[in-house]
């Protein structure tokens, strides 16, 4: 089988208990011109924070949740996905590092309030966890399972979040994982996590990337034949799609992939 890089936006390993995950809050500029806020506005509003939201509307609507002690709305998942939005479009590794741990942290402490069985905090746990330690894998090694679990219960909950965004994560951490006995790694189940994701949320460009990763990785020439077609179906789905402030860093994705493919040839 092929060795395959990391990718770019998620990593198989995590920390033990979060420890040595960052501690300090990233601070905001242009805070005066925040629209007034309340937790209750933001709370029926949380739908419509994503990534076509403009950097400074999420910056105002993290400052009003931290500032904020409502309970109901730390129990959900806009926290930490407020987070992960703004950690994915920034570009100082340590600021991203910074609003990706936070995020961790407000998953956690809406799972302590009662939210365990709300997918969606699991779903963005694993996925800030995983963009918070990226560039500190060797702390990681023995943690494994804790992002499988995260994964496996946002699945178990509401495997469509995001496009399938359980799916397709858990997929790729099947498929990025040392395999038995050293990992949980399993190619065999991240062709089939990833098959479902195109098949059941074809309209996301990262299902496809990540399952022709899965199929390039199976290594014979008809699985490669199928890698190049959903690769090239992903790159057309985001090309033409309405992805927001997402679409630059995925388009790097697509270009390293793309290098491997050639490199192939």
């Amino acid at each position: 089988m092929r060795a395959i890089r990391l990718l770019t936006t998620i990593t198989m390993l995590i920390l033990a208990g979060c420890a040595g995950l960052q501690s300090d809050r990233v601070r905001f500029d242009g805070l005066s011109g925040c629209p007034r806020q309340t937790a209750a506005m933001l709370a029926a509003q949380q739908s419509q924070y994503g990534p076509l939201s403009d950097t400074h509307t999420l910056e105002c609507a993290l400052t009003v949740l931290r500032d904020s002690q409502d309970l109901a709305l730390r129990r959900t998942s806009l926290g930490s996905r407020l987070s992960l939005h703004l950690a994915e479009r920034e570009a100082n590794p340590d600021r991203r590092e910074k609003l990706a741990a936070e995020g961790v942290s407000l998953a956690e402490a809406a799972l302590a309030q009662g939210a365990d069985d709300d997918a969606a905090v699991h779903y963005y746990l694993a996925a800030n966890l995983g963009l918070a330690v990226r560039e500190h894998i060797t702390l990681a090694m023995d943690n494994l399972g804790r992002l499988e679990g995260a994964m496996k219960r946002a699945q178990a909950l509401n495997p469509d979040i995001d496009h399938g965004g359980p799916l397709r994560l858990l997929g790729a951490l099947y498929l990025k994982a040392p395999a038995w006995p050293s990992g949980i790694g399993d190619l065999d189940k991240a062709l089939e996590l990833l098959e479902k994701a195109v098949r059941e949320h074809p309209a996301h460009p990262l299902n496809h990337l990540f399952y022709a990763q899965a199929l390039w990785h199976e290594g014979d020439e008809a699985s490669l034949s199928q890698a190049k077609a959903e690769f090239a179906l992903g790159e057309k789905l985001l090309a033409e799609g309405m992805w927001g402030y997402s679409k630059e860093s995925w388009k790097k994705e697509f270009a390293e992939f793309q290098q491997e493919l050639e490199n192939d040839l």
